[in-house]
């Protein structure tokens, strides 16, 4: 939580220093773009943006532990429920939130050295495919844990 609160005041300080947050960063998807962020940013605005992605590798660590034990947890319990479905869906899910961080991982690298003003359209375009997956396997990790939750909460005389 406490990492969380440290990349919200962060994202504050780009978005006071004149630019988009980390995200709108996220998906600048070309070197013009970035470029433009940057130049909103000046100075202190890529100061935060740069400790924000220092940080993030600690972040990502945390939420990726965290949303593939809660997915681990919801396939334990709909195995025991008798939701063979659900459990089974688990066992694919159970790798997204490992794989959303890898990938989360990967953008902060492009990101940071498009910050440095290298990479060319390469560095931004990498981190805004790698965004785009990081939230896609996260958001799919998060369902399932809400959906497995809900219906581990039915009566099991529902068929599944």
């Amino acid at each position: 939580m406490v990492i969380f609160v440290v990349l919200a005041i962060l994202d504050f300080r780009m978005r006071d220093a004149g630019g988009p947050g980390i995200v709108g960063f996220e998906f600048a998807g070309s070197e013009e773009r970035a470029s433009e962020i940057l130049a909103d940013w000046g100075g202190k605005g890529q100061d935060a943006a740069r400790a924000s992605l220092w940080l993030d590798f600690l972040y990502i660590v945390a939420y990726s532990a965290f949303l593939t034990l809660a997915v681990g947890a919801v396939r334990d319990r709909a195995a025991r429920s008798g939701l063979a479905r659900i459990a089974a869906a688990g066992g694919a899910v159970i790798f997204m939130p490992a794989l959303g961080g890898a990938f989360d991982a990967i953008e902060d690298v492009g990101l940071l050295i498009a910050l440095d003003g290298h990479g060319g359209d390469a560095a931004p375009l990498l981190a805004t495919i790698c965004a785009s997956l990081k939230f896609a396997l996260i958001a799919t990790s998060i369902v399932y844990i809400i959906a497995g939750m809900i219906a581990a909460r039915r009566p099991q005389s529902r068929p599944q």
